[in-house]
């Protein structure tokens, strides 16, 4: 039953992560597209991998408890190298959410963030524990 509490805590504390993450994607997303006006994608881009930067600091301190067996370096190589695969799924879900089924691109971007959100949680629970 203990496993079954420090579940429920990391799904708790990654997903109060995972809000302070999505204000930060969605809004630096929405400065440079509209404020700016970049390019959608390139602007998804650069707000994934700021989010993701801030994730990855609020991650390896508050939710996970990161296996001392395995290097900073290690571990800080896993992380980007899933948050790569995030961001081309991302990318890949914003094309065609927005090109081809000609959604608005911050509806798209809910989605997208759902789905990779699962899988960053997966991986992460998965590698860096």
């Amino acid at each position: 039953m203990n496993n079954i509490k420090k579940l429920i805590m990391q799904m708790v504390k990654f997903g109060g992560v995972g809000i302070l993450c999505f204000v930060i994607d969605f809004g630096v997303l929405f400065i440079l597209t509209e404020g700016f006006g970049c390019y959608y994608l390139l602007s998804a881009g650069i707000s994934f991998t700021v989010s993701v930067i801030v994730n990855y600091i609020m991650s390896v301190k508050y939710v996970f408890d990161i296996n001392p067996k395995y290097s900073k370096s290690r571990n800080f190589i896993m992380f980007v190298i899933f948050s790569l695969i995030g961001l081309i799924l991302t990318e890949v879900i914003m094309k065609l959410g927005v090109d081809i089924l000609k959604w608005n691109y911050m509806i798209v971007k809910v989605g997208a963030t759902g789905i990779v959100m699962v899988f960053n949680f997966v991986t992460r629970k998965i590698f860096l524990e």
